[in-house]
């Protein structure tokens, strides 16, 4: 972790963030700048910075988050109408918070290309 990361400040209970899922892997929270009706995100408890910066034995963190994301859009009753599960990566990935995470956006028809 690093001190000025604010997901794992979050994490730890600096700022309060209240969790809709967590598990001994991974937590869930309400994105603060919702971009759909439902926009959760779905992050490690361990600090990884980004996509490219994982470790040879971060895979299962990866797939783990997935997982996570799918049970929570069948948990909030989004899954079958659909979602879009997304990890952006460094700056012109419009990643803003480098802590990686799964945005998990359901609730209403996603438009394509998305960016």
């Amino acid at each position: 972790m690093t001190d000025d990361c604010l997901f794992c400040r979050i994490r730890d209970g600096q700022i309060p963030s209240p969790r809709i899922y967590e598990d001994d892997v991974c937590f869930a929270i309400a994105d603060i700048s919702p971009q759909a009706p439902s926009h959760f995100l779905v992050l490690p408890k361990k600090h990884i910075a980004s996509l490219d910066k994982l470790g040879p034995d971060d895979g299962a963190i990866v797939g783990h988050l997935l997982e996570t994301a799918a049970k929570i859009a069948r948990d909030k009753g989004f899954a079958e109408s659909g979602y879009r599960a997304v990890i952006n990566c460094n700056s012109h990935g419009c990643q803003t918070v480098f802590h990686l995470h799964v945005h998990l956006l359901g609730g209403r028809q996603m438009g394509w290309p998305p960016g």
